[in-house]
């Protein structure tokens, strides 16, 4: 089978198109005939072996996959790794059946970056009906998701940042109330500004270093900062006790990973957002489909925020 694979690490030019032999699906796994594969920005850590969890090479990457099961049901799975590839062996708990009124792209976007958006606010935010939401990176995958969920979960103001005038648009559009750049210097006024003036209530943050450190400061009492990503590879400032006391904010991780065996958190979900993207109340983001052997052209493009929304990976080019 044709895969991409990768025997050392570095950038993404360490992506490489191979012939491979077919997967086997052991007990509790199920064999894919792959379709579309999604791409995610935990994938270019996954690359570059700076993930929360260790990559061993050799690796296909891919944690996204969607396509059709030897009896034909259209599915769509997390797979852990090998998503880049035409088969894919994944666990038979994680595969979730797709409608046919959802295309390939919609679905992959929500697998992970749907199921992240949806538990940043249930789950680790705790969203309350009339508070203030900031989305970082609201143009991005998780964050078209999360701007949308945040305004149909009851949120009083989103507040969105992203780095070119052309996405701050694109998220106003997408239901944010104001938008805002990300750029370090200055960002928790232009936070505290856009969501009334006070602070804001929960800040969803996935860039870490100084973003983080603004993130922080621009919340309001009892306010909540969730981080979920990396991006900037950049450490933030250590948080003392005392500057979460002197406001009782909190700031909580969130890797979905950690939710995937607890009961209610992967299908019900899942059935939600797929329910809510088929009759248009949800509007996933695509924002480019690449053939297989370009895979490392999606992650030149993903590192350097040159796009919005869902990546895909079409197998069948």
């Amino acid at each position: 089978m044709r895969a991409i694979q990768i025997t050392e690490f570095g950038g993404p030019e360490v992506l490489t198109p191979v012939e491979l032999p077919d997967p086997v699906a052991g007990p509790g796994q199920l064999l894919v005939e792959v379709d579309t594969a999604g791409v995610n920005y935990a994938d270019t850590h996954a690359v570059d072996d700076s993930y929360l969890s260790r990559t061993v090479l050799p690796v296909v990457p891919g944690s996204e996959v969607l396509g059709r099961t030897p009896d034909g049901r259209r599915v769509m799975a997390l797979a852990g790794t090998g998503g880049y590839a035409q088969r894919a062996a994944v666990p038979e708990s994680l595969a979730h059946e797709v409608p046919d009124t959802v295309e390939d792209g919609p679905a992959l976007a929500m697998i992970v970056q749907g199921l992240t958006a949806w538990h940043l606010l249930r789950t680790a935010g705790r969203l309350e009906k009339g508070e203030t939401v900031v989305v970082h990176a609201g143009a991005g995958g998780t964050g078209s998701l999360a701007v949308q969920l945040a305004r149909f979960f009851g949120a009083g103001r989103v507040v969105a940042t992203a780095s070119t005038p052309k996405k701050r648009d694109l998220a106003l559009e997408l239901g944010a109330d104001a938008a805002v750049d990300p750029e370090p210097e200055g960002l928790a006024e232009r936070l505290k500004e856009a969501g009334g003036g006070k602070g804001v209530d929960i800040v969803l943050e996935m860039t870490g270093g100084p973003v983080f450190d603004a993130s922080l400061e621009a919340l309001a009492p009892f306010g909540r900062l969730v981080t979920y990503g990396m991006a900037s590879r950049t450490p933030a400032i250590p948080v003392e006790p005392a500057r979460l006391m002197a406001r009782s904010t909190a700031v909580i991780g969130f890797w979905l990973a950690r939710l995937l065996s607890r009961p209610g958190t992967y299908h019900e979900p899942l059935d939600e957002l797929l329910s809510m993207t088929a009759d248009g109340r949800l509007r996933p983001l695509i924002g480019g489909v690449y053939p297989l052997a370009e895979a490392a052209r999606a992650h030149e493009d993903l590192r350097a925020r040159r796009t919005t929304g869902k990546l895909v990976l079409d197998v069948r080019d």
